[in-house]
């Protein structure tokens, strides 16, 4: 069982919940803890949350037990590791694997694979907790939270926008500007499930980035993405009429490549568990260095 233990240092009563909420636990998982078989003591004794914390009192959290998905099956296909603590399992996904299953794509996402490694290493929890997600053909940096409290903890960084996402993209055409902010707007296409299109009254939007590289009608850019909207980059960059190359859905006509060259090569968060900032970085997968080697 996973279990959290605390000493409350604050000077005036607090009541037991705002302290666990202020620990970052969720009201959905302290619901989970009190009715599903977790457990809440303080100074060694079960106590309710309305309990008057003082200080000096030790607050000790055990999760709920969290098995696993029957319906997920399981792949034993491996993958690449970037990072991995007792919370947090963060992968190198390749392009061409989807991050979790659909009617299209049901046993080998990268969510099928990371429940057969929780199966092969005999983690107690098996419960597939997704942080952040690519677009299938997008290759780079997937974060995974190991159990409710680390996704909740982490979801609620990426609300906030404090976990920070940098991809290297290639377009088309020479960028002349050498450092560009994009606020543009995206919502959902019309007549389509999966398309998104520049909307006037789409969700606010923004991307920046620096170009690297521009040469013989293509520019190498890194991107920071400040919003996380579904397409963002690849919206917003064919928006400025630059668009990535090999991106079937909004540059169509451009075979360079058999997939969108869009790599999220670094994310950064932090770890409340260990109190310390995490530094995940991937190295540009081999299609795109062989792009970059003709310009």
């Amino acid at each position: 069982m996973t279990s959290f233990s605390w000493r409350d240092q604050q000077d005036s009563p607090i009541r037991l919940r705002t302290f666990i909420r202020q620990k970052g636990i969720s009201r959905t998982l302290l619901k989970q803890i009190k009715f599903t078989g977790g457990l809440i003591k303080v100074n060694g004794k079960e106590e309710k949350v309305n309990y008057m914390l003082n200080r000096g009192d030790e607050i000790y959290i055990q999760l709920p037990p969290e098995p696993s998905n029957d319906v997920l099956e399981v792949s034993n296909l491996p993958f690449n590791i970037l990072y991995e603590d007792e919370h947090f399992l963060v992968i190198d996904k390749p392009a061409g694997v989807a991050c979790l299953p659909s009617h299209v794509y049901k046993n080998d996402t990268l969510a099928n694979r990371v429940k057969g490694y929780y199966i092969r290493k005999n983690y107690d929890n098996r419960r597939i907790h997704i942080v952040n997600r690519l677009d299938m053909d997008t290759s780079g940096i997937v974060i995974f939270a190991k159990h409710h409290f680390a996704h909740s903890v982490l979801d609620k960084q990426l609300r906030n926008h404090e976990i920070k996402k940098f991809y290297v993209a290639i377009v088309e055409g020479i960028i002349h500007s050498r450092h560009v902010e994009i606020n543009l707007p995206i919502g959902r296409a019309e007549n389509s499930i999966i398309q998104r299109k520049i909307k006037d009254d789409g969700k606010p939007s923004s991307t920046e980035f620096w170009v690297l590289r521009a040469k013989m009608n293509h520019s190498l850019v890194k991107i920071r993405l400040h919003t996380g909207r579904t397409h963002q980059i690849r919206v917003h960059f064919a928006a400025i009429n630059h668009p990535l190359i090999g991106d079937w859905l909004y540059n169509p006509h451009n075979h360079e490549l058999n997939r969108q060259a869009l790599h999220c090569y670094k994310m950064v968060f932090f770890n409340p568990f260990t109190d310390k900032e995490v530094v995940c970085e991937s190295e540009l997968p081999l299609d795109m260095k062989n792009v970059m080697k003709r310009f």
